[in-house]
């Protein structure tokens, strides 16, 4: 019979962390579900402000109208339900965060309470730096790549060179090609290429630069907390600084396009995050020792006597 209880007793408090997970999770599901109705009451208006790097491009390469096309009846909504999903979830991210705070909270200590709960506030804050970063600058920069590669400017100026003095002329009803060569350019050699791009696509590339750079600026978020938490230190991180180098080259190269300026941005950016992890793991780690001296646990006058003895001596 005691056998029994000691079993009851020890199930019980699994039972109620399983039911308050499952509380947690249900008010974080409904903060989500929440966001996204919210977003797509404005998911077009986000749309046109993340397709603004597109459209500031090709007004400077001359298109007077830049337009986006889909080219299946579900494309459009499900590109605004996709948009709904990201910005849903940035919107319910402080409700969804309180939740998680609120179930692992009770387990931690009050000195572990006081390091998490900062980096907690840090790293939404990192994040939205490096989408801006990602949106205002690089976007622009990879678009004004992308599509100047194609040579755009050549091909609408021929376009506009038939609308100097007669205006823009309506399409014929019949579609006949003989009427529709006196609005676009002639070709007698060659096929024209000219960008139409889809709305799915093109906002895909603008959402991965946004992941991207926001992942990007998570780094010294990251670093900092594995130094609070004894698992990297300031002294390894700067011998490993070459590898660094190499390692944010490769990444450069992988999440940009084919474009030094822009991978040349991004590494600049990223190198600079990683030295300053290193100074704030560092700041970490001298708070840390002077909170050792003053408990007892660490004097200055043993770290002497290491320094003082012989080479050969064993410490």
């Amino acid at each position: 019979m005691s056998d029994t209880q000691d079993v009851d007793a020890s199930t019980a408090p699994l039972i109620e962390h399983l039911a308050e997970l499952r509380t947690r999770l249900i008010r974080s599901v409904m903060a989500f579900i929440v966001g996204i109705v919210l977003a797509f009451t404005v998911a077009e208006p986000i749309l046109q402000f993340l397709l603004e790097p597109i459209e500031a491009t090709l007004r400077e390469l001359g298109d007077p109208s830049p337009t986006m096309q889909y080219t299946s009846p579900q494309e459009y909504l499900f590109t605004l339900f996709r948009i709904s999903m990201v910005f849903g979830f940035a919107l319910a991210f402080p409700v969804i965060g309180y939740q998680m705070w609120r179930f692992v909270a009770p387990g931690l200590y009050r000195q572990e309470k006081n390091a998490f709960l900062p980096f907690l506030i840090a790293s939404p804050v990192m994040f939205i730096l490096g989408a801006s970063f990602a949106h205002f600058v690089v976007t622009p920069l990879a678009m004004a790549f992308f599509l100047g590669f194609a040579d755009v400017p050549s091909i609408i100026a021929d376009l506009m060179g038939s609308f100097v003095g007669t205006g823009a002329t309506p399409l014929p009803p019949d579609g006949g090609l003989s009427e529709i060569s006196g609005i676009a350019p002639v070709t007698e050699d060659g096929i024209r290429i000219t960008f139409f791009g889809k709305v799915n696509e093109s906002l895909d590339i603008t959402l991965k630069f946004i992941m991207a750079f926001g992942l990007c600026f998570q780094l010294p978020v990251l670093l900092t907390l594995m130094g609070k938490a004894g698992l990297v230190s300031s002294e390894g991180l700067g011998n490993v600084r070459k590898y660094a180098m190499v390692g944010i080259l490769v990444l450069a190269a992988l999440v940009t396009p084919p474009d030094v300026i822009t991978q040349g941005i991004l590494f600049t950016v990223v190198y600079g995050l990683y030295e300053i992890s290193i100074f704030l793991v560092r700041s970490v780690e001298k708070k840390r020792d002077a909170k050792l001296r003053a408990e007892g646990y660490f004097d200055d006058e043993d770290e002497d006597d290491l320094g003082d003895l012989p080479e050969d001596s064993p410490k």
